[in-house]
């Protein structure tokens, strides 16, 4: 996952420095930092990124990142979306279970996953009321809990 984060930096940081008109162009740059990824990677992390394509003015495209506000929204909604569904929270070992609404388990897994906590390995999400998170080695339900409580200020006990 670190590298992941790492690499998510550099792929931002490239952008905003660097005239960036293809992912052939970003893979390149990000090799030569010592990076090997996949262009099917690098597509998810251009999708999680929300990463698009503004014109340069002399006829071409070069890639984007959302403003701050954007930015602001996007990780509100995610937030939103985690409270207006989870219902209790548990763990045993690295295993968090999320119990939620019927039918909000998509919604709060996804919201987990965009949060981008580096504890959280990845989420399962169950047919209704169910997510279940991995955490990393070394990592307690209670450190998950303080970490998403920071993330999340408005989450209750």
């Amino acid at each position: 996952m670190k590298e992941r984060l790492a690499r998510l930096k550099a792929v931002r940081r490239l952008i905003k420095t660097c005239r960036i008109e293809s992912q052939e162009t970003l893979l390149g740059h990000l090799e030569k930092e010592g990076f090997t990824v996949t262009q099917a990677t690098l597509s998810r992390d251009l999708k999680l990124l929300r990463v698009g394509k503004i014109s340069d003015g002399d006829g071409a495209y070069v890639y984007s990142l959302p403003g701050g506000d954007e930015t602001r929204e996007t990780e509100q909604t995610h937030i939103n979306d985690f409270l207006r569904g989870y219902i209790s929270i548990d763990w045993a070992g690295n295993l968090v279970v999320i119990k939620t609404c019927s039918g909000h388990s998509d919604a709060v897994a996804l919201a987990v996953d965009n949060l981008n906590l580096d504890e959280v390995m990845g989420t399962i999400s169950g047919r209704d009321n169910t997510v279940f998170v991995a955490l990393r080695e070394g990592v307690s339900g209670e450190d998950f809990l303080a970490r998403l409580k920071e993330s999340i200020p408005e989450l209750e006990d």
